[in-house]
């Protein structure tokens, strides 16, 4: 599988591959196909303030199986492999604002935690979560907080209390709203969105799940610290600390 070496902030790739195929396939975003077929309801668009929302999306469901994601060879440059309603979904390795924010945020969350004397939760970045095998999905968040302990290369949906995800400007609506809707569908109790400029300039929009929808609880921008409920722990955070000073 031939992967770009260009940076995150521009948008994944798609290949839909056979396990026995030895040439991929191109595949568009489940949201961009014309064939689409209803599968999930989306409970949030981290895109649009306040409020819920609820919108019917609509995929196609790919040849790949969450057995086969978990099977197969992951990159060793540093780009990530999903799968997406039986799509493999491979992503250009993050870049340096990315990381960085990546690392801030889950050092502001463990400190959270242990600050709370939470022994059963973990704090781990970009880790495989396996969202559904009926949806042939398993997303890598850049940030997840686990019940169970970080031991494996995947944890089910399930053992996931708090999902996070930094957007970057090529990040697409599609692929924004197919993942949280994924979180949604699985039960995921809160998700977190980080959205970046190009500078890596960053707001942090921390949702709930109520009634399998994601609810915006709270915003919180760059120069203030904002206490986020929103999680299994309060936490703080001043969204300037996620940015390279």
């Amino acid at each position: 599988m031939s992967r770009a070496g260009v940076d995150r902030a521009s948008s994944t790739r798609s290949v839909a591959v056979a396990p026995t195929s030895p040439e991929p396939q191109r595949a568009a975003w489940p949201l961009d196909r014309p064939d689409q077929r209803q599968c999930a309801t989306l409970g949030a668009n981290p895109n649009q303030g306040g409020g819920s929302v609820s919108a019917a999306l609509q995929h196609p469901i790919g040849p790949n199986t969450v057995e086969d994601w978990l099977t197969a060879e992951h990159p060793s440059d540093g780009s990530r492999l999903e799968l997406i309603w039986g799509y493999f979904h491979v992503s250009p390795a993050p870049s340096g604002q990315h990381q960085h924010a990546g690392f801030a945020l889950a050092r502001l969350i463990f400190d959270a935690v242990r600050d709370a004397k939470r022994t059963d939760l973990h704090v781990v970045p970009a880790v495989g979560v396996e969202i559904s095998s009926a949806m042939r999905t398993a997303l890598i968040p850049d940030v997840v907080v686990l019940d169970t302990k970080p031991v494996g290369v995947s944890f089910h949906a399930r053992n996931v209390v708090l999902a996070a995800e930094i957007w970057s400007p090529g990040n697409t609506r599609s692929e924004r709203e197919t993942k949280v809707a994924a979180y949604a569908t699985a039960g995921v109790p809160f998700f977190w969105a980080v959205d970046q400029d190009r500078i890596g300039t960053a707001s942090v929009t921390a949702y709930r799940l109520e009634r399998g929808r994601y609810v915006e609880d709270t915003v919180a921008r760059p120069g203030r610290t904002t206490t986020i409920t929103a999680a299994p722990v309060p936490v703080a955070v001043d969204p300037a600390e996620l940015c390279p000073r």
